[in-house]
């Protein structure tokens, strides 16, 4: 009879952050154990809170389901002897599996035959599976910081104050540290800090709710959510959007109890960024707006228990808000003494990176790198502006404001800017090159904070790799990724036009100084090509998100030197691939393709010659391709890849004539000399667009 299992790991207040990435190593480790052992089960639930981490899982059956497998054992060969007396080989095989040799069969494989043995292996019972899950589980849970406490070896986030461990009714053993699994549990520190004895694991959730503790984390979301709502709407607010904040507020409490508080409504002439940023960073509390959007003087407290006297509670957090604020603007102040251009020779006192130098002098590189862009993407007219921005763009980092609060660089740099009379255009230059910060922020509204945005993350991706820091793995310390990314993402959504080598090669120019001395690992390839393949895969992974992988590779394996062309000839391809009439297409263009790839390398270049042409197949052919290829030119140069690529599929009755009649290979050379140097010109027409060869075609090609 299948039973339900409940694991609970009770501790100390854990971390927010650590909460969710817990549960899901806990996860993954019971259910891979689970289906490593063949132990059926149904719905697996996590649940977690501050001082909880749990798992429960529905329906786990009595025992893992039996099997019969197939067990290989010596060769044939090595089985018998030149009598066909069974050797010592084959003896043991047959006892460590309880049979004699007789009754051992025979297997063919892809090395030869083998003596073989049909095996059936008993599933273990789920007690036992489970006692060993649930220990490894408990174990293995990767926290980003761990520690140890009293005389216990293992390590855990915070210390390990109690264990629940139940299939159906029974505890499973389980130990950590000197802690011993049981079937009690805890709820709200506070409001009911006595043991709850569970019964089964089936009373969880609802023992954990009456003891005033909501274990399941997107239901305690969505009621910090409802709660802090209105608690807005009763004080004529809205909360302002902050999905981070709530996450992290939702893992730092048991049961929310919002309070709504307020501070002096004076401090509203501190940029709106840095009110929000005391308010959330500090004290996790939620700034509220109006109905136009603009910052009010009040905010909302969440608190792990219900406020007894409100009265009493809000001072507390007005208090400490207060003093966050006084420190606030105690620093916008002081720093508005120096004018921003005045602190950027400062920068040549704090290191950028050892080997790479300044900030001083990291922002000389990417202000000319900027420029550099800007007269490549047909910019120029920003240059002026370009030049200001990028010299002022990383002065902010030595402020008092944004070395309280590195979360407030550029919008800082843009208040001080203003305030210095710096031209707006300068001011909002300096915000916007740190856009995109993430996968969902907003783009630049203008071409200044782009350009240097581009320029200052190219910079750190060229250095990075030519002193032999790229990332690996999951470590990637200096965010070269995400820098990555940001480029790709400014590039397309700016639609900036420029050789993406060709920027690579200027950044590392201006770089050189600093990279004479840096030695490099014999076979390594070059920075250059570092970077850009690593652009390759950035593009590959984000671009499959969205399209046909191998449509992608297609795309890029014709190149991507100019982004905005790449994905347009990605967006034109995408529509017509999915179409019924492209396979026997593909098939048709990647047979050109190969035959060019196996054949063309012996050809010396140059163009079809016409006269050479003696079969009616090829002539119509080459005339097919020379009116297609005047087409398709003026096509890909006015960016209509659709229309070009209906041109190139309009020369497939050719080609397939052309297979159907001609004999590429024939014993002429220069006939097939000249038969190849035609495909290889159909190929190059092709590639305009996308190497067709990448493409999985569901007709398999017929060799030529």
């Amino acid at each position: 009879m299948a039973r339900d299992l409940l694991l609970e790991i009770g501790a100390e207040e854990i971390p927010a952050s650590f909460i969710v990435p817990a549960l899901e190593d806990l996860q993954r480790v019971v259910t891979q154990r689970l289906a490593d052992a063949r132990l059926k089960h149904g719905e697996v639930r996590v649940f977690g809170t501050p001082r909880r981490l749990a798992l429960w899982v529905k329906g786990v059956a009595d025992a893992g389901e039996d099997v019969v497998k197939e067990v290989l054992g010596p060769s044939a060969k090595a089985a018998f002897d030149a009598q066909g007396k069974p050797t010592k080989a084959a003896e043991k095989f047959a006892e460590g599996l309880k049979l004699s040799v007789d009754q051992l069969g025979r297997a063919q494989t892809a090395k030869g035959e083998y003596l073989s043995a049909r095996v059936e292996e008993k599933g273990r019972p789920a007690a036992d599976i489970l006692q060993e899950a649930l220990h490894v589980a408990v174990h293995s849970i990767n926290f980003r910081k761990s520690m140890r406490w009293g005389d216990v070896e293992a390590s855990f986030a915070r210390p390990v104050q109690w264990l629940v461990a139940l299939l159906g009714g029974d505890v499973v053993p389980v130990v950590f540290g000197d802690v011993k699994s049981g079937r009690v549990t805890y709820g709200h520190r506070f409001l009911a800090p006595g043991a709850i004895e569970l019964k089964a694991p089936a009373d969880y959730e609802a023992a954990l709710e009456e003891a005033h503790v909501v274990a399941d984390v997107a239901k305690r979301r969505a009621q910090l959510v409802e709660k802090v709502t209105a608690a807005a709407k009763a004080v004529g607010a809205s909360v302002m959007d902050d999905p981070a904040l709530v996450d992290q507020v939702t893992n730092l409490v048991e049961l929310p109890s919002p309070v709504v508080g307020s501070f002096e409504e004076r401090h509203l002439d501190l940029p709106a960024e840095v009110l929000v940023q005391e308010m959330k960073s500090h004290q996790r509390y939620f700034s509220l707006v109006d109905g136009a959007g603009k910052l009010l003087p009040r905010f909302i407290a969440v608190s792990n228990t219900p406020v007894r006297d409100e009265a009493l509670s809000l001072r507390g957090y007005q208090r400490v808000l207060r003093a966050r604020l006084a420190d606030g603007r105690f620093f916008f102040d002081e720093d508005r003494k120096t004018p921003l251009a005045d602190r950027v020779e400062k920068l040549g006192r704090v290191v950028w990176q050892g080997q790479l130098g300044t900030y001083l002098e990291k922002v000389e590189r990417f202000r000319s790198l900027a420029v550099w862009l800007a007269v490549a993407a047909k910019r120029a007219g920003e240059s002026a502006t370009i030049e200001r921005a990028a010299t002022l763009a990383k002065a902010d980092l030595v402020t008092g404001m944004v070395g309280e609060f590195p979360e407030l660089q550029g919008v800082m740099g843009r208040e001080y800017a203003r305030a210095g009379g710096e031209p707006d255009a300068v001011a909002l230059a300096i915000f916007e090159h740190y856009l995109p910060r993430g996968a969902e922020d907003a783009l630049p509204t203008q071409d200044a904070g782009a350009l240097i945005g581009i320029a200052d993350r190219l910079d750190s991706l060229c250095g990075i790799f030519a002193i032999g820091k790229a990332p690996s793995g999951a470590a990637d310390p200096f965010g070269l990724r995400r820098a990555c990314i940001g480029i790709i993402r400014l590039v397309l959504g700016r639609g900036y036009r420029f050789s993406l080598s060709a920027a690579v090669d200027e950044a590392l120019r201006l770089l050189a100084p600093k990279l004479a001395n840096v030695k490099r690992k014999a076979g390594e390839p070059a920075p250059r090509e570092q970077v850009l393949d690593f652009f390759r895969g950035r593009l590959k992974a984000l671009w499959g998100e969205q399209h046909r992988t191998d449509v992608v590779e297609a795309v890029l394996s014709a190149g991507f030197d100019d982004l905005v062309t790449a994905h347009k000839r990605l967006e034109a391809l995408s529509l017509i691939v999915g179409r019924s009439d492209f396979q026997p297409l593909a098939v048709a263009f990647k047979r050109v393709v190969n035959i060019v790839e196996k054949q063309g390398r012996d050809v010396a270049g140059g163009q079809t010659q016409a006269q050479k042409l003696v079969d009616d197949a090829e002539k119509q052919l080459h005339a097919a391709f020379t009116q297609a290829q005047g087409r398709v030119a003026g096509l890909v140069q006015a960016d209509d890849f659709s229309s070009a690529l209906r041109e190139i599929t309009g020369l497939k009755p050719a080609v397939d004539t052309f297979f159907d009649k001609v004999m590429v290979m024939a014993e002429d050379k220069d006939l097939r000399e000249n038969r190849i140097r035609l495909l290889t010109e159909i190929g190059a027409l092709f590639n305009q667009v996308a190497d067709f060869s990448k493409i999985q075609a569901e007709v398999a090609a017929t060799a030529a």
